[in-house]
């Protein structure tokens, strides 16, 4: 077979955020290191959110992230969309608006040239989108391919997001359908074929740009965009940085087509497992069964935004959202109540 008609996803062991260190053994990795303060660090590693925050003045601060991984698309011009998408991706979380960004390539030496210009170009065009640009970056050799960017965005210190700021009362509200790995997985096992997997495919090249620009309208106290850490790990993260707890609502879940069909069949990415060991011991389950909850447990590559709305004008958000070109999805999660100690998340 000629170099240039090989699978992407075949060079490759895991893709997309199933490749993702997994957030029990990065805590590990991270806890042991120093954590110098400065008091314009608004967000810094240490509280498990999507980017950092400093603060230049009383109405800037500039958001900073970087976000590569392995290829979760055949494609290469879809390959490199997608990662942009993703690493600007953790701006739009903290109510930001990207401005530039840096490449970050890995690539094998004998990779068509041809194969790394599309992928760059993938990242291209999703930059512009953005309204952002490239002003550089950095490429080395490896023997598996990989892309991403290190994104800077500005924000209003004062309108600015975190995953930690969820309140009793608050509406969680989600904005792409549930389902991205399990049918990515499917799809690297050659049981989707191209026309079928494109649709989820255009759903991770997305912007949460346009649901992004909604939310801020409204009164916002937390949000995160899901990705590597699945539904649950991110909702997790979430309960836990605001010291409460939080109720979903499964029957209002908007999963793909066929995603639970293949998780049913044990068609999971291993960052299923992951999530779960990470994350399962806080989540009360009740009576789902299993092929849901796996599917809460599924890595979402260029997922969408988690949003915890003010209960008194959630329902209004909801529908703007819902109304707006370019939000893939809009449905409700379910609701932040005051904790009450044990587990933090509960699946009704």
């Amino acid at each position: 077979m000629a170099k240039e008609n090989i699978k992407l996803t075949k060079l490759t062991e895991c893709s997309g955020c199933g490749a993702k260190v997994g957030a029990g053994e990065l805590a590990k990795l991270l806890g042991n290191l120093k954590v110098r303060e400065d008091p314009n660090l608004l967000v810094g590693f240490e509280r498990s959110d999507d980017a950092s925050v400093y603060k230049i003045s009383e109405t800037l601060a500039i958001v900073q992230t970087v976000d590569f991984f392995p290829p979760i698309a055949d494609d290469p011009y879809t390959f490199g969309a997608i990662a942009a998408a993703n690493a600007l991706s953790d701006v739009y979380a903290m109510g930001g608006e990207p401005k530039t960004a840096l490449n970050v390539m890995m690539v094998p030496e004998d990779m068509p040239k041809e194969q790394v210009q599309e992928i760059l170009r993938g990242g291209y065009d999703k930059v512009y989108e953005a309204g952002a640009i490239i002003t550089g970056g950095h490429s080395i050799y490896d023997r598996e391919p990989k892309y991403g960017m290190a994104v800077t965005g500005f924000v209003d210190p004062e309108k600015m997001l975190t995953n930690a700021g969820a309140k009793a009362g608050d509406i969680l509200l989600y904005t792409k359908p549930i389902g991205i790995g399990v049918l990515t997985t499917a799809a690297k096992g050659g049981l989707l074929n191209s026309e079928e997997i494109r649709p989820v495919e255009e759903l991770m090249m997305t912007l949460n740009k346009y649901a992004r620009d909604i939310m801020v309208r409204y009164p916002v106290h937390a949000c995160t965009d899901v990705t590597g850490f699945a539904l649950l790990g991110h909702l997790l993260e979430m309960a836990e940085g605001s010291d409460t707890e939080i109720h979903v609502d499964t029957s209002g879940l908007r999963f793909l087509p066929e995603a639970e069909s293949y998780a049913r069949m044990g068609v999971l990415p291993a960052g299923v497992y992951r999530n779960r060991h990470f994350a399962e011991c806080r989540v009360e389950a009740g009576e789902l069964r299993l092929s849901l909850q796996d599917l809460l447990y599924d890595p979402q590559t260029s997922g969408g935004l988690m949003i915890a709305a003010a209960p008194e004008r959630a329902e209004e958000l909801l529908a703007a959202l819902r109304e707006a070109p370019g939000v893939p999805a809009a449905f409700p999660v379910g609701e932040v109540r005051t904790y009450r100690g044990g587990k933090r998340i509960f699946l009704h």
